[in-house]
């Protein structure tokens, strides 16, 4: 689990664009059935997306959207723009970056989530709030960044092994992406600084932590800040989860 994402200005350009909330173009398309199954699990470390709270108004971004995972947890507007198919009187639909949709090296022709496109991977009832047929498959449709509106507050999941251990953070309102997160343990009261692995998994020195209660200093792409204090117990184990009383 050594693989780390690259820094990137990605983030706060995200924040910029929930303020801007200008509209604009790309592609979009869908992936699995009606049930969602084949859009758990994902790039971005969620699991249950019903248990997380996300559902199936979720969304795999291509690689230019999905910035090597910065862009996890953050919401998008789409509608149907400038096609036939689209559904007459329909409005936009709201969903939350839970996947990325793969470049396809090898097919540098027709393969929509390649760099630099931009485009939308919609779970099928998404997409077919957007359309008359989905037999058409890809349609233009138009985005724009808008702030993330979820339940409670943000949570945490300790995941991992026996050797290593990591901190999901899921249900993250407002901008719905996260720059940063420190951790401090109940005993020693020091922050520590946790880095990004993957998606919206988190690591750092939480296997030393162990047997101890945890908070978590959690930094939006906006720059704004929630710390969730005792969040988790000190009898955590790894697969748990738990709700802080902070939110952005």
């Amino acid at each position: 689990m050594e693989t780390r994402r690259p820094a990137v200005s990605a983030v706060s350009v995200g924040a910029a664009a929930v303020a801007s909330g200008g509209w604009m173009d790309a592609h979009a398309t869908f992936y699995g059935d009606e049930t969602g199954a084949e859009t758990m699990q994902g790039a971005c470390g969620y699991g249950n997306l019903f248990e997380q709270g996300y559902g199936l108004d979720t969304t795999a971004l291509s690689v230019a959207l999905f910035s090597d995972g910065w862009s996890c947890g953050c919401c998008y507007e789409i509608q149907c723009h400038g096609d036939p198919h689209c559904k007459p009187g329909g409005a936009p639909v709201t969903v939350t970056a839970t996947n990325l949709c793969p470049a396809n090296y090898s097919k540098p022709y027709e393969n929509w989530c390649n760099p630099s496109l931009k485009h939308f991977d919609l779970s099928k009832p998404m997409f077919l709030r957007l359309v008359t047929d989905f037999h058409v498959g890809i349609i233009p449709v138009q985005y724009r960044r808008v702030p993330c509106a979820k339940k409670g507050g943000i949570r945490i999941e300790m995941t991992g092994n026996q050797y290593w251990v990591g901190v999901l953070v899921f249900n993250v309102a407002g901008p719905g992406e996260v720059k940063a997160l420190a951790v401090k343990g109940s005993k020693d009261g020091q922050w520590r600084n946790m880095k990004g692995n993957w998606g919206q998994i988190w690591d750092g020195d939480v296997q030393n932590l162990v047997g101890q209660g945890l908070s978590f200093r959690v930094v939006a792409s906006d720059g704004r800040s929630v710390v969730l204090g005792a969040v988790v117990p000190a009898s955590w184990t790894i697969g748990q989860s738990f709700e802080g009383k902070g939110q952005f």
